[in-house]
């Protein structure tokens, strides 16, 4: 474990900030690339970026702190000044409400930026996990498997070998970045065949997680990636079929969600 990386004039800097930095950084690039190919200007990408950025941190720490402090009956507005604490779920859906204003705002299609973005948000998330393997947090239930891991230092601190899930996610995430890569072209909505696989590596990789079951011996977390499923099922069907009526495969639809 490493949650310190150095000190800048005593200041400690954790590795956590600085993967997840590098994941917005990478994600960035591979986005810009993806934009060049669907034909948008790059340079709107700054608006975007920071319409997202700010989307997806805030309903993070929202999402944190509403359902923190509905489990443990503890005060929303000091978890939510809090400094660490973060859910990727509400950062996904205010990522997604901070991409549809910064769509309005550019005049771009939301469609068309979702299928730019997807594949450097699988990227950057694999990253940010780094950084959760690195101060000890997400991890999952203890195991006696050769590859369990202890986080002695970790959020909370366990002495006992856990499931690295961390590891897991990252596994799990490279391999669909990539296939979403050489599907670019091919698909009729890629950001919905990326919220399924999502969705999928979520459900079944929460099974080692430790959070408690929701309903129907499900997590929060399982019942989200459920409904992604759904929705990027519905999506795609949707657009397979506009895609067919309008031309055939190589035929992009170039409009809002509807």
């Amino acid at each position: 474990m490493h949650p310190v990386l150095f000190e800048i004039f005593g200041v400690p800097v954790s590795s956590f900030g600085v993967l997840m930095s590098c994941g917005f950084l990478v994600g960035t690039w591979i986005t810009t690339i993806r934009m060049r190919e669907e034909g948008l200007d790059p340079d709107l990408w700054g608006v975007m970026l920071l319409c997202v950025l700010v989307g997806g941190v805030a309903g993070a720490k929202l999402y944190f702190a509403a359902d923190t402090a509905l489990r443990s009956g503890a005060g929303w507005l000091p978890l939510l000044g809090a400094a660490s604490g973060m859910t990727w779920y509400g950062g996904l859906l205010g990522g997604f409400l901070g991409a549809a204003l910064g769509a309005r705002l550019c005049r771009i299609s939301l469609k068309v930026f979702a299928d730019c973005v997807c594949i450097g948000l699988a990227v950057g998330q694999a990253i940010g996990r780094v950084g959760c393997l690195l101060v000890g947090d997400d991890y999952g239930r203890p195991t006696d498997a050769p590859w369990g891991v202890a986080f002695p230092h970790g959020s909370p601190p366990t002495s006992v070998p856990v499931h690295p899930t961390q590891v897991y996610e990252i596994l799990w995430l490279l391999p669909v970045a990539l296939l979403l890569w050489r599907r670019r072209r091919a698909s009729p909505f890629l950001c919905g065949e990326y919220l399924a696989l999502h969705g999928l590596g979520r459900l079944v990789i929460e099974h080692w997680r430790v959070n408690p079951e929701l309903a129907l011996g499900l997590s929060q977390a399982q019942w989200f990636a459920l409904g992604l499923i759904a929705y990027a099922a519905a999506t795609l069907g949707y657009y397979r079929r506009r895609t067919r009526i309008e031309g055939g495969p190589g035929v992009r639809v170039r409009r809002w969600l509807r």
